[in-house]
């Protein structure tokens, strides 16, 4: 009798584990929900059938410095993980997709360096980076191309696909370049080399952790794109709005059927990257593909502040930004679906660049954001995480114009920005300091701290 007991354990156990392997990347777990996913319920994430809130940060670089080749550094990697860590980040969004451009101030190495031709170093490298944050259970949000021209993006598959010339938005005029980048919603060969990518990546066995990475709940979301628009606000933008939902609902379905564990999102910027229409914005995100909502902030770079005159600026671009932030809350609620500001940053003081400059106006400003944050989620808004743009930890500029060479220290600032511009360093300690008192609020929400958050969790 026992040897027959012991017998049917073992055939059991081998049939428990046949499954699992033949799983694939379908939400198979036998005991319960507790497979650390985040999940979507009403307008609230869950993890483990928990509320998920949290404060977050952009580390766009980080496969980058994960990277076993020369561009690479692990060393600096562990230590800018355990940076953010202690002051209670637990939740990274980074770059999964970079093509290689012609195209000015654009980064170098690339991800893709032709279609269906890789760079393998910086895809170890974004394995690397995954399993070091399944250790730290931090949660990784990726987005797979770029809108704009800084790590080739959109523009770039265009480019492969027609055969032309890159793009040089310096020459040619931004306008022209946005309505160029959102003509990739129509190209059926850009998106098939896009597509290529997006399905090597998402059935990736990672070679740090042996882990599919659609099975990896390291991964909080997959991302389409970081900020895609429709185009210029003009008549071809407005002619592109319908092509444009329908790549978002299209797309986001394509990484459902390769994925079933993992959220989707657009990484749009809100209404102001949606031809500020609320309408298109909410359109956008209705799709049954797409979990849950996003939005960006940036009161200096959208002229609501002046840091050269911040006495009589700030107090209104901080009205403007609540605002905003207030504006994508009610279309998140209409909706029916959760809400993540998962890029807000300011200058530092008088807009300049190094890093002995004071962050007055940004700890002021970081102050208020995470505070209404707070307040906000507590109350039982969809509003349920931010992440800052961006971590500069230990990166320096280490050029007389700040600007960023192939070679050079990264910082958070991207390529075709001064490095300094919105980064946060691992030295700014008065902004770090804001950033973990209400990073240990949000990762309290819904737990210790349950007063209003689940007054609405679980509803729509």
């Amino acid at each position: 009798m026992k040897s027959y007991r012991k017998y049917a354990i073992i055939k059991l156990s081998t049939l428990f584990f046949l499954i699992l392997s033949l799983n694939g990347c379908a939400g198979f777990w036998p005991f319960g929900k507790q497979n650390g996913f985040v999940k979507v319920s009403g307008t609230q994430f869950t993890q483990n059938d928990e509320p998920y809130y949290f404060t977050g940060t952009n580390l766009w670089y980080a496969c980058y410095l994960g990277s076993p080749g020369i561009h690479g550094d692990r060393n600096r990697l562990l230590r800018e993980l355990d940076s953010l860590q202690s002051i209670g980040i637990t939740n990274i969004r980074l770059l999964a997709g970079s093509e290689m451009s012609a195209m000015k101030r654009t980064l170098k190495p690339s991800m893709t360096l032709a279609p269906a031709v890789f760079d393998d170093s910086l895809l170890l490298g974004l394995d690397f980076t995954i399993a070091e944050m399944g250790k730290r259970d931090m949660k990784v949000v990726l987005f797979l191309t770029n809108y704009w021209e800084w790590s080739g993006g959109m523009a770039q598959y265009i480019v492969w696909a027609d055969s032309v010339p890159a793009f040089n938005p310096d020459v040619d005029g931004w306008d022209a370049f946005m309505n160029f980048s959102a003509s990739f919603y129509k190209n059926e060969k850009a998106n098939l080399f896009f597509r290529s990518y997006v399905r090597k990546l998402l059935t990736r066995i990672n070679t740090a952790n042996g882990k599919k990475y659609c099975n990896d709940p390291a991964i909080m979301a997959w991302q389409l794109a970081n900020e895609p628009r429709p185009g210029t606000i003009s008549e071809e933008g407005f002619k592109n709005v319908p092509q444009y939902i329908r790549w978002v609902d299209e797309t986001a379905g394509f990484i459902k059927s390769l994925d079933t564990n993992h959220l989707v999102s657009t990484g749009s910027e809100g209404i102001i990257g949606s031809l500020r229409s609320e309408e298109y914005y909410r359109t956008a995100h209705m799709s049954k593909n797409i979990d849950y909502m996003t939005l960006h902030l940036w009161p200096s770079i959208w002229k609501w502040f002046d840091p050269k005159d911040p006495q009589g600026t700030f107090s209104a671009a901080i009205d403007s930004s609540l605002e905003y932030i207030s504006a994508h809350i009610s279309s998140a609620r209409k909706a029916g679906k959760p809400l993540v500001l998962e890029e807000f940053g300011i200058v530092r003081d008088n807009s300049e660049y190094a890093e002995n400059i004071p962050t007055t106006v940004r700890d002021r400003f970081f102050q208020q954001i995470l505070s209404f944050t707070y307040d906000s989620a507590r109350a039982g808004s969809p509003l349920a995480g931010t992440n800052f743009w961006a971590w500069g930890g230990e990166g320096r500029s280490i050029n007389e114009d700040y600007m960023w060479n192939e070679g050079d220290p990264f910082t958070g600032d991207p390529p075709h920005e001064p490095q300094g511009m919105h980064s946060v360093f691992a030295r700014d300690s008065s902004t770090s300091a804001i950033i973990r008192q209400y990073a240990k609020k949000m990762n309290r929400l819904g737990k210790i701290d349950t007063l209003f958050a689940r007054s609405s969790y679980g509803t729509k």
